[in-house]
């Protein structure tokens, strides 16, 4: 190989590498901070005319008697946000559909903390402000909001090695957090209001509200419908981030179905037998069907916005020139600091605190695995405004107003203090309180007993696989077809385990049915069985089942409510309970569990990662797991 080929490889290595680490969360925050000071390093040197000349720059079209002209900041603040805006709408309609919001004591704890965490920082500000004679104390709403996507990014490079309850925790209070933050935007930092866009956009919204109660499955007609909601109210004078944000409330969500799955596996089947634009174009439809437009656009919408759009509003609004005097001017200013305690102060105490003491009175419960010393370091982090607040504060006071340079600079001031914070909080919690994690369990418990564990494949294979299974879960690896792929791939290296989680309507009784098979050696037989007729697990179906597999029926029926049987089941239940198996499928590769997809191809990858000493590496996404 040439020394030119050679170095042009290592370079698509890098870059390969970059990429994949810039689609994790901390790489975002860390490109979102490299954004930053390059807009504060371009804004203080010779070339700063250039900057602040080329965001007044006026953009614009006109469509006959109609046109719409604004500088670029306001394109980047009133344009590119609304699909940030439209986001975080999207994440809490999936949250309430079937993420954490639907778990009505976690849901509590988090609006209790999350309306805490609004209310604090703007007495705090409000406070500070006006004992100091009351200039600047309307931007209180600068301090209220959490950038959601730099917080989780800073969490995963300076919390818990592993922190995906605590992750799941702070998502859930930003949701409210989010909610509230542009509200407020909405409501009270909005301008004049001019009626009949304003029926324009009432009118687009209910239409939205239409498409979702229709199950309208395609994309288009929500995101027409949501340009037209924008522009109209641009018009009205209500600011467009509360349109992005309802707009994103009102698209659909709910769980995949597994006979949207099937239907999609026919289509596919008929394209494999009969490929053609037109069967093409069926299984694309299929796909879509099977999948919430909710989930859809989100995951299309996901990395632009953490990339692109966000980065541009870093560059567009962190730009401070603090020549001049500007940084002493600004550490003297109340409003400064009005921001800073409030963001860093604020948001660790009303957060912090509130959530403390609500669980001490009842009123929720922290994820399992999250501790108390956890949550006060994410509470430091929430003090991470950016986003929202340099928003605000253009709304609020204008960018290059006194008043705008001073209350950024605390903005900025304030992601230092909240950074530094909440690592010395995570550490102490480590060090003292022995909170070295903020995760459910990793680590399968107890190992598997060849003695106890159901075994498929040799004892001693080089590989082990644990699978918790659901006889009524549609993505179980023996509903879907994915352990007849990791068989052929890996044959007598792999030994499969399987144990019982069961959580669906039928699938107490048919994880006993099973184990009841078990007692007469069947239950391999007895499960791949089974598996294929799991609209059908009704006792009498199971019944059934066992004569036609040519079981001892009276025995079978003895044992399936037998305490052995039922003790058999349960002490699977605690297993999972006890290696964080919330849900099913899940999988434990070599005694680890595995996060994120479970298709076989990431189940291969893993068990071939291990195999070869290695790990692969896991990118957490905003939307939650759906499950069987």
């Amino acid at each position: 190989m040439s020394a030119t080929s050679f170095g042009a490889s290592s370079a698509n290595v890098s870059l390969g590498r970059v990429a994949r680490y810039l689609r994790t969360e901390s790489g975002a925050a860390v490109l979102l901070v490299i954004v930053t000071v390059v807009a504060l390093a371009w804004a203080n040197s010779p070339l700063s005319d250039a900057y602040f000349e080329l965001w007044h720059l006026d953009v614009g079209f006109d469509f006959g008697p109609l046109g719409l002209h604004m500088d670029l900041h306001h394109w980047v603040n009133d344009g590119l946000m609304v699909v940030f805006f439209f986001l975080i709408g999207l994440e809490v309609r999936q949250e309430f559909a079937h993420g954490s919001l639907r778990d009505r004591s976690r849901a509590g704890l988090a609006l209790i903390a999350g309306v805490a965490g609004v209310v604090l920082p703007a007495l705090v500000y409000v406070l500070l402000v006006g004992l100091a004679g009351g200039q600047g104390l309307h931007g209180w709403g600068a301090v209220v909001g959490t950038d959601t996507a730099f917080m989780l990014g800073t969490l995963a490079i300076v919390g818990p090695r592993l922190s995906g309850q605590l992750r799941v925790f702070l998502l859930t209070l930003t949701v409210v957090d989010d909610f509230l933050a542009v509200s407020i935007i909405g409501i009270v930092y909005s301008e004049e209001i001019w009626v009949v866009p304003l029926l324009i956009a009432l009118a687009s919204l209910v239409a939205l509200w239409w498409l979702g109660r229709t199950r309208q499955w395609r994309a288009m007609p929500y995101v027409l419908i949501v340009i037209v909601l924008w522009l109209a109210t641009l018009y009205s004078g209500i600011h467009a981030s509360l349109a992005g944000m309802a707009a994103g409330l009102l698209i659909p969500a709910y769980a995949t179905q597994r006979h949207g799955v099937v239907a999609a596996r026919q289509l596919f089947r008929d394209f494999w037998q009969s490929p053609s634009a037109a069967s093409a174009r069926a299984v694309d439809c299929g796909l879509s069907r099977g999948i919430s437009v909710n989930e859809r656009l989100h995951e299309f919408l996901r990395l632009p916005t953490a990339l692109l759009i966000v980065p541009i509003f870093a560059l567009a609004n962190a730009g401070v020139d603090v020549r001049g005097g500007l940084l002493a001017e600004a550490f003297g200013s109340p409003v400064t600091w009005g921001v800073i305690a409030g963001l860093v102060l604020g948001k660790l105490l009303g957060i912090g605190l509130t959530t403390l003491v609500a669980v001490r009175l009842g009123l929720g419960r922290l994820p399992e695995g999250v501790g108390v010393g956890s949550v006060f370091g994410g509470a430091a982090l929430s003090g991470i405004g950016f986003t929202v607040s340099l928003l605000i504060i253009g709304l609020a006071f204008g960018t290059t107003s006194d008043l705008g340079r001073q209350a950024t600079v605390g903005v900025l001031v304030s992601m230092v203090f909240a950074t530094l914070l909440g690592w010395l909080i995570f550490k102490v919690a480590a060090q003292r309180w022995g909170e070295k994690t903020a995760d459910l369990p990793m680590v399968l418990e107890p190992p598997v007993d060849p003695e106890i564990d159901h075994i498929r494949g040799p004892e001693d294979a080089q590989l082990t696989l644990v699978e918790y299974v659901d006889f009524e879960c549609a993505y179980c690896a023996h509903a879907t077809g994915s352990w007849d792929d990791l068989r052929a791939h890996f044959g007598d290296d792999l030994r499969y385990v399987v144990r019982h989680l069961p959580h669906h309507p039928h699938g107490p009784i048919a994880a006993r049915a099973s184990e009841a098979a078990a007692n007469q050696g069947m239950f391999w037989p007895w499960l791949d069985f089974v598996f294929t007729r799991q609209h059908a697990l009704e006792r009498e179906h199971l019944i059934g089942y066992a004569a036609e597999l040519g079981l001892d029926v009276e025995r079978f029926i003895a044992d399936l409510d037998s305490t052995a049987v039922i003790e058999r089941v349960e002490r699977d239940f605690a297993s999972a309970v006890a290696s964080g198996a919330h849900a099913t499928p899940t999988f434990f590769v070599e005694g680890r569990r595995l996060r994120g997809s479970y298709d076989a191809r990431t189940v291969t990858a893993a068990l071939e990662a291990s195999r070869r000493g290695t790990r692969t590496q896991e990118v957490p996404s905003l939307a939650g797991r759906t499950t069987g």
